[in-house]
C-alpha cells in the first residue's frame, strides 16, 4: 500500500503572497495535509493548512542569515533537516514548490536532481534512519564547519582563518553551503544518491529556463511530463521578475497565471510585497557641499579611468591619500597617459595633461616628479619636474629625484618588466612610511610584454604567500628580495573591489 505523507514547509517573514498561496494550495488540492511552520503570526495562509510553531523544531534564537543577501536560507536549510529527523511521516517542500501529483515514497527518500551536478533540497524526504540525514544534522550544527566539497585551496584558507581565531560562518561562505551542495555531497558519500529522482520529476524547468513560466504561451508545458511530480518556481527570482517587469502579477496566459486560475487564487487578495525603492545615484555635485576635495570627482571631471567610470581606484586612493593632501612632499608619477603613448600616441597628450592637472589640484603643496614617453611636459608648472623616458632604463628614473618621494604611482607602460625594474630601482628611494602604487596589473601591451614574462600580480601574490620573491631572472630576484626588510606590508586589490575579480592594483608600504 502506498504510504501517505504530509507536507512540511517553513515561512519566515511577513504575509504570504499569492505565489506561496498557490504552492501550498496545490498540495491541499492534491489531497495532502500541509503543515506550515512559522515563527510568529503569518497572514494570508490558505484555509486547510495546519499552522505549527517552528520553535518546536528549531528555536528562532539559532537563526542564521546569509550576510550578503540577508536571506534566511541557512536557517531554512538547517530547519528542514531537523524537521525530517523529528517526523517520520513528512516530506519537506519549499514554499515555491508546486505540486503536480501527490508526494509519496516507499523508501522514505524523496529528492531529485536539478542539474547534472547537484540534487536540490527544495523538495526533500529522508527516512529517520538515513545516514545522509544524520550527517546533515551534524554538519549544520556547527556554524563554522568547513564544507568538505570545496576545492583544497578554499578549504585551506577557511582552516587558516579558523586556526587564527577568526572562523568564517556559513552566512559568509558561498551561497547554499548548507543547501543543495551539502545534500548532494552527503548523498554521494553515503550512496543514498541512488534514490534521487531524475530532473523531470521535481525540477523539470530549471533555473536558467525559469522565465518561460511567465511567458503568455504554452512553451513551459513541454517540460511537464508524466514523470513530473513538482515544479519549482524559484520564488525569489520569479517574484522579483514579476515586480520589476510584469506589474506584480503574471499574465493570465502564462503557466503560473493559468495555475492561479486553476486553484482559484486571486493575486489581488495577496499581492507581492512592494520592492524597496531604489535610491537615486549620488551625483558628484551632491558631495561638493561637504567641503572635502574628493579624488574620484576630480578623476571623473578629468575623464580618467581611475574614477567611477571604470576602475574606481580613486575610491581607495581617497582613503589612503587624503591625510597627505596638504603636506609639502614629493609625488613621483610614472606615466601620465595610462600607457597611451604605446597604444594611441595621438590621444596621449590630452590624457597626460588632464592627469597632471588632476594631481596638481589634489596635492596643492606637493612637488610632482613626472615621467612619461612624451618629449615635452604637457604644460609648464613650477611644481612639476618632467622627465621624458621610454621606461627601459629603470636607473634613469631615480636620477631626477632630488628628494625622496613620499608617494610613487606607476601608471606607465604596464609592461611587467618595466613595473618590476622600476620598483626595484625606486622603492629604495621612497621615503620611510611612503606608499608605492602600481596600477593596471592585468593589462600588459603585447608589443612590450614579450613571451613568458612574470606578471607583477603573480610576483607579489607569491611574495604574500611565501615571503619570498621568485623570479626566473636572477638579478631581478635578488634585487627584489633585498628590499623585503623595508616592506612593512603589501596589498593586492581586485577590480571594483569585487571578490573573484582579478587583482588590478598593488599598494606597498615602506617601513
Amino acid at each position: 500500500m502506498t504510504r501517505e505523507y504530509q507536507i512540511g514547509a517553513l515561512w519566515i517573514g511577513g504575509a504570504l503572497s499569492f505565489m506561496e498561496q498557490l504552492c501550498l494550495k496545490s498540495f491541499l488540492d492534491a489531497g495532502q495535509h500541509v503543515k506550515l511552520f512559522t515563527y510568529g503570526t503569518v497572514e494570508n495562509i490558505p484555509e486547510g493548512v495546519e499552522v505549527a510553531d517552528a520553535n518546536a523544531v528549531l528555536p528562532m534564537d539559532t537563526a542564521i542569515r546569509h550576510t550578503r543577501t540577508g536571506s534566511p536560507a541557512p536557517q531554512a536549510d538547517r530547519f528542514r533537516y531537523h524537521m525530517l529527523a523529528q517526523h517520520d511521516d513528512i516530506i519537506w517542500a519549499d514554499t515555491d514548490a508546486y505540486c503536480v501529483r501527490p508526494f509519496t515514497t516507499d523508501s522514505g527518500h524523496f529528492h531529485g536532481w536539478e542539474s547534472e551536478q547537484h540534487v536540490n533540497n527544495g523538495v526533500l524526504g529522508l527516512p529517520q534512519d538515513s545516514e545522509t540525514l544524520r550527517q546533515l544534522v551534524e554538519f549544520t550544527s556547527d556554524e563554522y564547519a568547513i564544507p568538505p566539497w570545496l576545492p583544497a585551496d578554499e578549504r585551506r584558507k577557511l582552516q587558516e582563518a579558523k586556526d587564527a581565531g577568526s572562523p568564517v560562518g556559513v552566512g559568509d561562505q558561498q551561497w547554499g553551503a548548507w543547501g543543495p551542495r551539502a545534500l548532494t555531497w552527503f548523498l554521494q558519500q553515503t550512496g543514498e544518491i541512488r534514490f534521487s529522482l531524475p530532473r523531470a520529476a521535481l525540477y523539470p524547468i530549471g533555473f536558467r529556463e525559469r522565465r518561460i513560466m511567465l511567458r503568455p504561451d504554452n512553451e513551459a508545458d513541454r517540460f511537464i511530463t508524466p514523470q513530473t511530480l513538482s515544479i519549482h518556481f524559484y520564488g525569489r527570482r520569479i517574484r522579483k521578475r514579476l515586480q520589476e517587469s510584469e506589474g506584480g502579477t503574471p499574465d493570465p496566459a502564462s503557466l503560473i497565471g493559468r495555475l492561479l486560475v486553476k486553484h482559484g487564487i486571486d493575486p489581488a487578495h495577496a499581492p507581492l510585497p512592494a520592492l524597496a525603492p531604489e535610491p537615486e545615484p549620488l551625483e558628484p555635485e551632491d558631495r561638493h557641499g561637504r567641503g572635502v576635495v574628493n579624488l574620484t570627482d576630480l578623476a571623473d571631471a578629468a575623464g580618467s579611468d581611475r574614477g567611477s567610470r571604470k576602475h574606481r581606484y580613486t575610491e581607495l586612493y581617497q582613503m589612503l591619500f587624503h591625510p597627505l593632501r596638504e603636506r609639502p612632499m614629493t609625488v613621483a608619477l610614472l606615466g601620465l597617459d595610462g600607457g597611451l603613448g604605446v597604444q594611441d600616441p595621438d590621444a596621449a597628450p590630452a590624457v597626460a595633461e588632464a592627469t597632471l592637472r588632476m594631481w596638481l589640484e589634489y596635492f596643492p603643496k606637493a612637488h610632482l616628479a613626472a615621467f612619461d614617453m612624451g618629449e615635452d611636459a604637457p604644460f609648464a608648472d613650477p611644481r612639476v619636474t618632467y622627465t621624458a623616458t621610454d621606461f627601459e632604463d629603470a636607473g634613469a628614473l631615480a636620477k631626477p629625484l632630488k628628494q625622496a618621494p613620499d608617494l610613487i604611482i606607476d601608471d606607465a607602460t604596464h609592461a611587467s618588466r618595466h613595473q618590476q625594474n622600476a620598483f626595484a630601482a625606486l622603492f629604495p628611494r621612497l621615503a620611510p612610511g611612503g606608499l608605492y602604487v602600481i596600477e593596471d596589473l592585468r593589462f600588459q601591451p603585447t608589443p612590450l610584454e614579450g613571451q613568458g614574462s612574470v606578471k607583477t600580480a603573480a610576483l607579489f601574490q607569491g611574495y604574500q604567500e611565501t615571503g619570498v620573491f621568485d623570479h626566473p631572472d636572477a638579478a631581478t630576484r635578488d634585487a627584489l628580495n633585498a628590499l623585503r626588510a623595508d616592506i612593512s606590508g603589501c596589498f593586492l586589490f581586485p577590480a571594483h573591489y569585487i571578490k573573484g575579480r582579478r587583482d588590478q592594483l598593488l599598494v606597498v608600504h615602506k617601513r
